[in-house]
């Protein structure tokens, strides 16, 4: 499938960095090879990701009419707001970025700067390897133009006190906006970092992002990642989340859907060092004809380790929910501990969940289980609140609230779970 907008930018798009520019030219063959995914490929048979590219899609990124006070008027409050990386259609725009974290902390640079200097030895490394993971256009297509990125590092033993949280802004005021955001992470030895994904469209048109995130932690890194989408009917999502732990180390990953119209989120965790923890969280809250598509991947390379992953959606009216996740346990993984669990509940006469917990297992010493469940609200509890005065619409709120609070408790930072338990209230129409 050809888009004259994606050639024509991708032919006026030239990275000044050899590195980066070398792995354009790779991923944009590997994309005219590939194409977009259709119904056909087994892990894109729910989502028909084909079906939003159309002609005459905005692609180039440094092209906007939001003014600064626009942009800062959309930032968090308090702790929130201290560390902010913000992209504009899918461009790291660092003059409407700042940090309170001191550089002794915390380095935050464009990937293309990074490409040439102290880091380019550790972008030419390691930049690109969810593609083994997801060999596909869409993740090619957002490598094509990796130029735009940005590179954040949490130095070695330190603490990072507040969340990084990174805001994609989509200026959709004059029409379909496409946008590719790309981003490097390293969390060097013995760190502590936080990071928030947060996505804005501005504008009455639609749009689309085609996101790729990877996150690489070394030898006693505590990574927390939060990704809170909420950007309206009109915005559809396609990203993947990659997390490398590249030695001993915690990593906690929290993913969170509350609107959209179609939305695809990968989630990889490569446990490639023995004695590693993992931890995985999903919520996905729908209603209209939105269709959320969570992919979840959890690779055991190496004895000793621990992986625990629970999903939960709630679809309502006709939204669609789609839950795919895979454990693999390799031969050298033995005594791994893996846990996966995906919950649904339908409250929509039209909802639907499709869910596939799998498990692949090629050491002899593990404990793995999986399992899943699509049902309806606990009538027995409804009429238990109902009995007690509690109007239908706040007993129906309060039990889903709580459905969904053992996702809401996994966010370490006081701050995000706050931001987005108001938002949950807020959806189902409930505030205590």
């Amino acid at each position: 499938m050809e888009i004259t907008s994606l050639n024509k930018a991708f032919e006026q798009k030239r990275s000044g960095s050899a590195t980066l520019g070398t792995f354009e030219e790779q991923n944009w063959s590997s994309f005219d090879q590939w194409g977009l995914p259709a119904l056909k490929h087994e892990e894109w048979k729910y989502t028909r990701i084909r079906t939003l590219f159309k002609e005459g899609m905005l692609v180039d990124g440094a092209v906007s009419s939001l003014s600064e006070e626009t942009i800062h008027q959309h930032f968090l409050p308090g702790e929130l707001a201290a560390n902010a990386v913000v992209f504009v259609n899918g461009i790291y725009q660092s003059a409407l970025s700042h940090y309170t974290a001191g550089t002794d902390q915390l380095i935050v640079k464009s990937l293309e700067t990074a490409a040439g200097d102290e880091d380019a030895d550790f972008v030419k490394k390691h930049l690109g390897h969810s593609q083994q993971y997801h060999k596909d256009g869409i993740n090619a297509l957002n490598g094509a133009f990796a130029a735009g990125g940005v590179f954040i590092r949490a130095k070695k033993g330190k603490q990072v006190v507040d969340p990084v949280v990174i805001y994609h802004f989509s200026d959709s005021t004059t029409g379909f906006r496409f946008s590719q955001p790309r981003i490097l992470v390293h969390a060097e030895a013995a760190s502590e970092l936080q990071i928030l994904e947060t996505y804005i469209r501005i504008g009455s048109e639609e749009s689309l992002t085609n996101e790729v995130i990877e996150i690489c932690a070394e030898t006693d890194a505590h990574v927390h990642y939060v990704k809170l989408q909420n950007e309206g009917t009109g915005a559809s999502h396609t990203g993947t989340t990659h997390i490398r732990q590249l030695g001993r180390c915690t990593t906690h990953a929290v993913t969170i859907t509350l609107s959209g119209m179609l939305v695809r989120n990968n989630l990889n965790m490569i446990m490639e060092a023995a004695n590693s923890e993992s931890h995985m969280y999903g919520l996905y809250l729908l209603n209209g004809k939105t269709l959320a598509d969570n992919h979840t991947i959890v690779d055991n390379q190496m004895p000793n380790c621990l992986s625990n992953e629970l999903y939960k959606g709630i679809m309502d009216e006709e939204s669609t929910g789609v839950f795919n996740g895979k454990i693999f346990v390799r031969q050298d993984a033995q005594k791994t501990n893996a846990y996966q669990s995906n919950k649904n509940i339908l409250i929509g006469n039209q909802s639907s969940a499709n869910t596939k917990p799998q498990l692949e297992i090629f050491a002899d010493d593990v404990k793995c289980s999986h399992g899943c469940t699509v049902g309806k609200l606990d009538e027995n509890a409804l009429f238990y609140l109902k009995a007690r005065g509690i109007p239908d619409d706040k007993a129906k709120a309060l039990l889903l609230h709580a459905f969904a609070v053992d996702v809401l408790d996994q966010i370490k930072s006081d701050a995000i779970r706050a931001y987005a338990d108001q938002l949950i209230s807020e959806r189902l129409s409930y505030s205590e």
